[in-house]
């Protein structure tokens, strides 16, 4: 009895890894989602040209800048430049805020990466991200509209906002390194379990996390994790149903026209 229970909790755990991933996926990208929300924040309460954030990755060792906001800010995301080189580089290197009214007279300013972007700002603030193993990241702002400098106030407004995008990034990097181990560890602990068995188990478990019976995302979630088992026929035939849903649903959100 003892090996049954063990075995059903292996595979409730297998699968419910499984449909945490694909209810992210439904979801979109949790973590860009949130820092995008950040910066376009920040370049409200700035009424600045542009904000963006900048990630630390590795292999080999890079900020990449993941989300932008304001009119200027959009070259900026996919750009990718050396982590101590550049005004994101000292302060993601020195862990130091940062605020300069005149960029060009810098001689940390990296103007080449600038002009890669399409806009080369007059002034910037940079906050570091800090988590409690180092910085992960840089959140800067580019010229505020109404003043040529930034002030104290905005610097401690600017590190509140680092602050949140690093809870942010922290949340969504363990939701997802918690599913890696998760499939790590069960891979080598039960890599034969039968995954149509334990579905039904899921199914139930997931059932009582919809709590708006309007919107029913939960059941969605483990709707699509079945479909993983239709044939290719079926397949086809579900594509052709969600394309006519598809159309309906765009017809009935168009405005209709008085007559």
């Amino acid at each position: 009895m003892a090996d049954k229970q063990v075995e059903a909790a292996l595979a409730a755990l297998v699968a419910a890894a499984r449909h945490s991933a694909i209810g992210r996926r439904l979801q979109g990208d949790i973590e860009t989602r949130l820092l995008q929300s950040i910066v376009d924040a920040t370049v409200r309460l700035f009424d600045a040209e542009a904000a963006s954030i900048a990630l630390f990755e590795q292999d080999p060792d890079r900020l990449e800048f993941r989300v932008a906001a304001g009119e200027q800010g959009a070259g900026a995301v996919g750009l990718t430049v050396p982590p101590t080189q550049g005004i994101a580089g000292f302060v993601y290197s020195t862990g130091q805020a940062l605020s300069l009214s005149d960029v060009a007279d810098d001689p940390r300013f990296n103007r080449d990466a600038a002009e890669q972007t399409g806009y080369v700002p007059r002034s910037i603030a940079a906050a570091p991200l800090l988590d409690e193993q180092g910085t992960v990241g840089v959140l800067q702002v580019l010229d505020k509209r109404g003043s040529p400098t930034f002030s104290l106030n905005d610097m401690e407004l600017l590190s509140v906002f680092a602050a949140q995008a690093t809870v942010a990034i922290g949340a969504a990097r363990v939701q997802r390194d918690t599913e890696r181990l998760l499939r790590s560890v069960l891979a080598q602990v039960g890599p034969d379990l039968d995954d149509a068995q334990v579905d039904d188990l899921v199914a139930g478990a997931t059932a009582g996390l919809d709590v708006d019976d309007e919107a029913p995302f939960w059941r969605l979630v483990d709707q699509v994790a079945r479909l993983r088992s239709l044939t290719d026929r079926e397949t086809a035939l579900l594509t052709d149903i969600l394309d006519v849903v598809a159309v309906h649903a765009g017809r009935a959100r168009r405005p209709r026209s008085g007559r």
